[in-house]
């Protein structure tokens, strides 16, 4: 039970959706821009919609100190763009402003930027501009968010299993039902506590403050939790009555009607509160990622009651197993049409299959993911199989029905495992030393029909544990792809960036450099950023673009300057990859002039370019 209960919470650890973060399309002030009089207020545009926090906005002085700000509130009638009031009497030099923001997905997102009045600080301050994100929170968080997707498709796939595919004793499911519903209660209230450290950044005794929790019961994340939490209760009630009743469920239409009506309540609380809710064609990718996340737990958790039977003492009548092969193919179909539709507006376009990271992630899991079918064609096999020795029990008991529905069987291991073992006849392939002929003068038709069983039996449990394995190489993978730029998102911040400085570098001189390698798909371009751009020491960001323009990321980057009037350089900057930009705090350039900034990208073990441009530093 509690192996199986684990190779859940693996596999369904990549059932969610990709993350896809809104982005910074803009800031009013722009990025390193210098102003001859102070602004009166501060806006921010994002990609999508986003919601507020307490303490979205931080502004502070060219010395480092707070500035005073009124409330953050959303520019009237948009949900993208957000905006917060200064104080008058700024004065002048370098200000700096801090943000943090929850994307539309749930995800909260931060940044900031700088803008100066009169001119820049000629020694900007050191500003710590806040937590990005608590590690031990975020860990806390993903651990106990994996949970609640592992408890609903222990939760859901288990009744869904009992109902639809009729096993002949359900006791030793009744804990795994216990398990998924107190596992998916424990999780959501977990979550519900969690969420205001998680959008905050801050460490998980947070969790408890009154204010916090105020805070999360109010946005929708929270509300779509306590919505779970009353849809749990619901559950448990239907649960206690069923089981009070003793009487097969399927045989009561009003409780099938209402189990449907909560697993439906149950997905929604994850789609409401998720990317699905925001974007484009939000109705549609509503009830795509609902369907998605029946689909995952009819699949996926009818898996867990299917290997727990199948360890049972009471043997499992091979019409339950044949019923759940026909439910697995209809689920898989479900995923298949919802991930492609999902993918698809993750993506936006083929050029972002081949052009983005998320979008090669994506294909390495798409070849999993047919492993994995590959895997689940084996279980269908032997689940036709395994109903041939009940046809040989029927002819020799004259049972019409039986025989009936063995014949129908038997087409349908033809159809999904090719010619199975024939009454009367012998096996092919693996099963010949296994399975005895079913009609032979040594040997009953009842032995052969028992062995026949048990050999497919053992092979199904192989399959099915062939399945589990290859779905936590898919885990992986999707592991990694939730935490990538989607190719979408990635090609609306690309576009932003054409017009304005990387969101959140702090900048004075930005320089765009376009480089080709001469391979295809091997071009692109490094923006390249300097703070403050004047003698002494600088900051250096440099960020690389695709083909697609969007985020690239390259094996090496090398930067050196060069001052030939003075004869001075190169010097290398020196810069190292800072996970999605490559930078260095500790460039000294000596003098002012117009310098020669030589970039050095190499996209592969061999392939690499070196591009020039002048870059003007003041004094």
């Amino acid at each position: 039970m509690l192996c199986t209960t684990l190779v859940l919470f693996l596999l369904v650890g990549g059932a969610g959706t990709a993350s896809a973060h809104a982005a910074l399309r803009d800031t009013d002030p722009r990025d390193a821009s210098v102003l001859k009089s102070a602004p009166r207020q501060i806006t921010l545009t994002f990609t999508e919609s986003v919601a507020l926090l307490d303490d979205s906005f931080r502004a502070f002085d060219p010395d480092g100190r707070r500035v005073s700000t009124g409330d953050a509130t959303h520019v009237d009638g948009r949900s993208d763009a957000v905006r917060v009031s200064l104080p008058k009497g700024l004065g002048e030099g370098t200000f700096t402003v801090a943000w943090r923001v929850v994307s539309a997905d749930s995800h909260p997102i931060s940044g900031a930027f700088t803008f100066s009045v009169g001119e820049p600080s000629a020694t900007p301050a050191a500003i710590d501009t806040g937590p990005t994100e608590n590690a031990a929170t975020s860990a806390l968080y993903d651990i106990v968010r994996y949970l609640a997707y592992a408890a609903l498709a222990l939760l859901v796939g288990t009744v869904a299993f009992v109902v639809l595919c009729r096993p002949s004793s359900t006791d030793p499911l009744r804990r795994l039902v216990l398990t998924g519903w107190w596992t998916l209660l424990v999780s959501t209230v977990a979550l519900l506590l969690l969420r205001g450290p998680y959008e905050a950044g801050s460490a998980p005794g947070s969790a408890f403050d009154p204010s916090t929790l105020e805070r999360t019961v109010t946005g929708r994340p929270g509300l779509a939790l306590l919505a779970r939490i009353a849809l749990l209760a619901a559950t448990a009630v239907l649960l206690t009555v069923v089981g009070r009743r003793r009487q097969r469920v399927d045989s009561a239409p009003v409780f099938l009607a209402a189990g449907g009506v909560l697993a439906v309540g149950l997905t929604l609380t994850w789609a409401a509160a998720e990317h699905a809710s925001a974007g484009i064609q939000v109705p549609v990718a509503m009830v795509s990622s609902v369907l998605h996340l029946l689909a995952m737990s009819v699949w996926l958790g009818g898996l867990a009651t299917l290997l727990t039977l199948l360890q049972a003492a009471e043997p499992l009548p091979a019409s339950t197993v044949a019923r759940f092969s026909r439910l697995a193919f209809i689920s898989v179909a479900v995923l298949t049409v919802t991930g492609v539709y999902q993918s698809w507006r993750g993506l936006g376009s083929w050029d972002a299959f081949t052009g983005t990271s998320y979008g090669r992630i994506l294909i390495a899991k798409l070849c999993a993911v047919t492993l994995l079918l590959a895997a689940a064609g084996f279980s269908r096999r032997w689940t036709g199989r395994l109903l041939l020795p009940e046809a040989a029990d029927a002819v020799v008991d004259g049972d019409a029905q039986a025989v009936a529905e063995a014949k129908v069987a038997e087409r349908v291991a033809e159809r999904v495992g090719g010619p199975a073992t024939p009454v009367g006849g012998e096996s092919d392939g693996d099963a010949r030393d296994d399975v005895h002929p079913v009609s032979t003068p040594s040997s009953s038709p009842s032995s052969s029909s028992d062995a026949s069983s048990d050999v497919c039996r053992r092979r199904l449990r192989r399959s099915v544990l062939a399945e589990v394995a290859v779905g936590i190489a898919v885990l992986v993978i999707t592991t990694i792809l939730t935490t990538t730029l989607p190719g979408r998102a990635a090609a609306e911040a690309a576009e932003a960036a054409k017009d304005a400085p990387v969101p959140g570098l702090v900048s004075a001189s930005t320089t765009t450099i376009p480089f080709d390698v001469g391979t295809p798909g091997g071009h692109g371009k490094v923006q390249v950023t300097l703070e403050p751009g004047r003698v002494g020491e600088n900051t250096v960001q440099a960020v690389v673009f695709g083909p697609d323009d969007g985020f690239a990321i390259v094996p090496e980057l090398r930067l050196s300057f060069s001052l030939p009037s003075k004869k001075i350089g190169p010097l290398n900057a020196e810069v190292t990859d800072q996970g999605g930009y490559w930078g260095t705090n500790s460039l000294n350039l000596p003098l002012a002039g117009t310098w020669t900034m030589k970039v050095t990208v190499r996209t592969s073990d061999v392939d690499q370019v070196s591009v020039e441009r002048k870059v003007k530093i003041g004094r």
